[in-house]
């Protein structure tokens, strides 16, 4: 006589509500605060001969950061 054998997998837990829904708008929050005030500082400080260079090179930085600290969030 053969039996059978099942596997019974756990659910996995859910998320804490913090988790879900705080913690992505306190980094979104953070994320554009960033952006906006490192993108508002390049233009206060313009350097001679730079043009629109400079602000665009520190908006596109402080882009790339924002996405590299808060992206796993």
């Amino acid at each position: 006589k053969e039996t059978m054998v099942i596997e019974v997998q756990p659910k996995p837990p859910r998320p804490h509500w913090y988790e879900r829904y705080v913690q992505p708008c306190v980094a979104e929050l953070l994320g554009t605060a960033l952006f906006v005030f490192v993108g508002c500082l390049s233009v206060v400080e313009d350097a001679v001969n730079t043009g629109r260079l400079q602000p665009a090179l520190a908006h596109g930085l402080a882009l790339g950061i924002a996405i590299a600290i808060m992206g796993g969030i």
